[in-house]
């Protein structure tokens, strides 16, 4: 019997759950001696071409010292991982570690023989994909950098799953077998190509959920009423295009039928396959109801039962258990503790929530984490709609309430290429991934709004139904990352409806200037000042007179949108006495026929609710075709074909010159400025910029100073001599400090500085405290430094007590401070502001992800509130800017280089109108938080 040398533990931390390229999912775990049964019963079920193209000749079956082999593993120099559904194998990898020569060897060699065999069945489902990731995973943590794989010519698929991967690949052909060596450390190809599948498979997860082909509803009541009738009557009366049946463990063996649905006292007596099942039993029944769908095949839940992780620790271990045994079975969970989901394609026509009535069709997609806002949301789309289909209404609703396993993550890998969805509204109360959210996000909306209102953001908790990791950073930072992945980031919802309606039913403005007409003076007025307040450029308002016909709006808004010194346009109406309804439908015909001559413009009106002018714009419609914005599919590399000239321009919606009317002058001037803010970002991304290459940066060496000292220590703050070592190995130069513990000392140091030079106090309470009087400049010679001590002594204590030091003066500038942090949930973050009180009291910081591009660090200084004292305000000379770009890329390069460097703080940087000068610095080093976003593909373990 072969022996196992260095025997490791069980690695629990490699087991994840993965979804396929089909939607469905898959466990993924080391495999251990018990499996023995489960692999002689996988292999009986693999073709004999199959095991064939495995072992290059006929193997019908395995020996004992096969299983033996194959199952018996030291999880260092060999490591086998299996893919399950249901607690069986459908597919296996495994790798042995190989010396230069090809033989078994063991750990320093860095090279291992891998090979897979998938069950048939399962065969185009992307399950040896995700195998490569996880094993390849697994091997770079053994310290293996290399993979080789040994693969019969006819063998395609096989050859395609590693040449697909991405990796940099060396191929040989000898004795009549392809021979590929490849490495396994991340590119940006491979990672492309992973982000890639990623999206295919989860949006391919909520799809099947959204579109079922048959829906069975668990725990129908035999009366009206209970929300498992509800549920069902819903679907029923929506009028769901595919087959719906009834379930409940106490319907009568002999009954049939449940008002014309098909009845049945469990899903598996079902006969025929069951897509969708939504439970709605009490949460003891759930394991039952959830055992009985896997078994019938069923391929997703929506779990509107309550009483999981909203209802303290029991309900969230039982919430646990739920995630885990769906997912055994190869099914997702939109819930526990749902409202539902809903689809209004004519295909599907599927209402599986608590809303008694189906929303109005449209172009909208809406994910609501909490049931209560997910109505209130559909009912004001539904009121501000005015009865109109298309745009105005929603293509799908998702409600996720517990959100323990589908997410918005999920929802927005399915509307990234949705067809039917051209703006994403969602209600947020907690961000379960904020890196991976952030990412999705920027690629969303490059193609498509995405408007985001987050609850719960100042009470410094998740919902007590969210399993979510915690973040260090405060809402303000996270909202920041947010708008710097395109996100529209509004407070409420109805902003969040107010900005929707705005971008489902208008192009986007080119740029912030904005012409204001109309008939009321006073209105015209406030929305003047709303612009001025936006930050956008209005034009001086066009007073038409109370006695303005709807022709002379036509003709005045047809004037605007002609003129090249405009870029948007608000009309301000007030009814006109006597003229009701028919007034209302003149006046938003002749609105909607001006815009329909110049289509380029968003055009919004702001209305007193008095009449119906609301209603009537609604309703005007025309059917002038119009080009419109959506993603396109990526090819398995990642890469999307996009024109020579960029990503497409921002066009009207399908078919429509809906004007949204707005009650108040603020909310449709707030819509349009978030607009004008996207609409930016969306032309910025076209030239997204790039992260420069500097002289001065020697990155292995800082990899040595780094690894050197977390061997003294898992976590520590670098001393400054340290830290000043540190940074210069990127080129970040650190104004030299000497501690003056006696006025001797401090004569000594400015000696060895050259004067003049300034003494600091560094005691934590006067730190970066200039305005209490801890710092002197410019001390010139000895005598003006030994009263500056001694002042310093009289006022503060002793010189133990002040910790002061002395530093060479720098050129006077700007006081500012840069930072950067790398957080668990979030990643590398660099934030910039000015030092003192702008940032400490104010909080007048900006942010970014890391890495930082040349265009993220000059937007990043100029983003914050105070950035004008650094371009010449009021007659100050201008700063150098552009050295201060480069000393945040630096710093950028330095954390995303090494991710032991968790938090830098450069403070103050002195940025004068030549040059800069780093007076203060620290860094903190820690082993590196785990980035799930450079792993394989995964979800979230519960």
């Amino acid at each position: 019997m072969e022996t196992v040398p260095d025997r490791q533990e069980y690695p629990a931390h490699w087991e994840a759950d993965v979804v396929l390229r089909d939607g469905g999912t898959a466990r993924v775990r080391p495999i251990t001696a018990a499996d023995a049964e489960r692999l002689v019963s996988f292999y009986e079920q693999v073709s004999d071409e199959s095991k064939y193209y495995r072992f290059f000749a006929p193997y019908p079956r395995l020996s004992a010292k096969d299983v033996h082999r194959f199952t018996h593993h030291d999880f260092v120099d060999r490591v086998g991982l299996a893919a399950t559904v249901g607690g069986e194998f459908i597919a296996t990898v495994r790798f042995d570690r190989i010396g230069p020569d090809g033989a078994p060897a063991h750990a320093p060699a860095d090279e291992a023989e891998v090979a897979f065999l998938v069950q048939d069945a399962h065969q185009g489902r992307g399950v040896a994909s995700a195998l490569l990731e996880h094993i390849a995973a697994v091997a770079r943590e053994r310290g293996i950098r290399r993979f080789a794989a040994e693969v019969l010519p006819a063998n395609t698929k096989m050859i395609k799953v590693f040449t697909d991967a991405g990796y940099t690949q060396k191929r040989s052909f000898e004795d009549g077998v392809v021979r590929l060596e490849f490495g396994l450390e991340p590119t940006d190809r491979s990672l492309a190509v992973q982000y890639a599948r990623e999206q295919r498979a989860e949006g391919r997860s909520v799809r099947r959920l959204l579109a079922p082909g048959s829906v069975a509803v668990v725990g129908v009541g035999r009366t009206p009423g209970g929300v498992g009738r509800s549920v069902l009557d819903n679907i029923r009366n929506a009028g769901f295009t595919g087959r719906l049946y009834a379930v409940n463990r106490a319907f009568d063996k002999e009954r049939a039928e449940l008002d014309g649905v098909p009845a049945h006292r469990s899903v598996q007596e079902i006969d025929a396959p069951v897509d969708l099942a939504v439970v709605a039993v009490p949460a003891e029944q759930v394991p039952e109801a959830v055992a009985d769908c896997g078994r019938h095949g069923v391929r997703g839940l929506v779990v509107v039962s309550a009483g999981y992780a909203e209802s303290g620790p029991e309900g969230r271990d039982r919430q646990r258990a739920l995630v885990r045994q769906a997912r055994a079975y190869g099914m997702r969970i939109i819930g526990p503790n749902a409202f539902g989901i809903v689809n209004t394609a004519p295909g599907v026509r599927l209402n599986a929530s608590l809303a008694p009535e189906m929303p109005r069709p449209g172009r909208i997609g809406l994910f609501a984490q909490s049931g209560a806002i997910g109505i209130a949301l559909l009912s004001r789309l539904h009121r501000r709609g005015g009865g109109v289909t298309g745009v105005t209404g929603v293509s799908t609703f998702v409600s996720s309430g517990n959100r323990a396993d589908v997410s918005g993550n999920d929802v927005m890998q399915y509307w990234y290429d949705d067809p039917d969805t051209d703006v994403v509204l969602m209600y947020l109360e907690s961000i379960g991934n904020p890196r991976k959210f952030t990412r999705l996000a920027r690629r969303t909306a490059a193609v498509k709004p995405l408007v985001v209102v987050q609850g719960a953001r100042h009470g410094g908790a998740a919902p007590q139904g969210h399993a979510v990791r915690a973040t260090r950073l405060p809402h303000a930072t996270v909202s920041a990352l947010l708008r710097q992945a395109g996100v529209i980031r509004v407070d409420t919802i109805t902003e969040l409806v107010d900005a929707g309606l705005l971008l489902a039913r208008q192009p986007l403005p080119a740029g912030p200037r904005v012409a204001i007409l109309g008939n009321s003076e006073s209105l015209g007025l406030l929305t003047h000042d709303a612009c001025l307040a936006e930050g956008l450029r209005p034009l001086p308002p066009l007073d038409l007179t109370t006695a303005a016909a709807p022709a002379d709006f036509r003709a005045a808004l047809a004037r605007a949108l002609a003129d090249d010194a405009c870029d948007a346009v608000v009309v301000t109406a007030i009814p006109a006495l006597g003229e009701g309804a028919a007034g209302d439908a003149a006046l938003a015909e002749a609105l909607r026929a001006a815009t329909v001559e110049s289509p380029a413009k968003p055009v919004l009106v702001v209305h007193v609710e008095l009449g119906g002018l609301a209603e009537a714009l609604s309703a005007a419609t025309s059917t002038a075709p119009q080009a419109r914005t959506s993603a396109v599919a990526q090819s398995d590399t990642g890469e999307a074909p996009a024109p020579a000239d960029g990503p497409p321009a921002p066009q009207p919606p399908d078919g429509t010159h809906l004007i949204p009317a707005y009650p108040a002058a603020e909310r449709a001037v707030r819509a349009l400025a978030q607009a004008v803010a996207y609409a930016r970002w969306r032309r910025d991304t076209a030239e997204p910029g790039k992260v420069p290459e500097y002289e001065a940066v020697d990155e292995k060496a800082a990899a040595e100073l780094i690894g050197g000292h977390l061997a003294r220590g898992a976590g520590l703050t670098l001393g400054d001599e340290q830290t000043c070592e540190l940074l210069a190995r990127y080129g970040i130069h650190v104004h030299r400090t000497l501690p003056a513990p006696t006025p001797d000392a401090a004569v000594a140091a400015a000696r060895a500085l050259g004067r003049p030079v300034a003494l600091k106090a560094t005691a934590p309470h006067l730190r970066h405290r200039a305005d209490l009087g801890g710092v002197r400049l410019d001390l010139a010679d000895e005598e003006q430094l030994r009263r500056a001590y001694e002042e310093l002594t009289d006022l503060f204590g002793t010189p133990a007590e002040l910790r002061p030091v002395v530093q060479a003066m720098a050129p006077r500038g700007v006081d500012t401070v840069v930072r950067a942090v790398i957080d668990p949930a979030a990643g590398a973050v660099l934030s910039f502001g000015l030092a003192g009180a702008a940032t400490q009291l104010l909080g007048d910081m900006a942010h970014r992800l890391v890495p930082v591009t040349d265009r993220d660090a000059a937007s990043l200084i100029r983003s914050i509130r105070t950035a004008p004292l650094l371009f010449g305000w009021r007659g100050s000379d201008p700063v150098d800017t552009a050295a201060l770009e480069e000393l945040l890329q630096r710093v950028s390069r330095l954390v995303d280089d090494h991710p032991e460097v968790v938090a830098v703080t450069l403070e103050p940087v002195v940025v004068a109108p030549r040059g800069l000068s780093v007076l203060g610095a620290s860094v903190r080093l820690a082993p590196p938080p785990a980035r799930d976003d450079l792993g394989p593909r995964t979800l979230p373990a519960y």
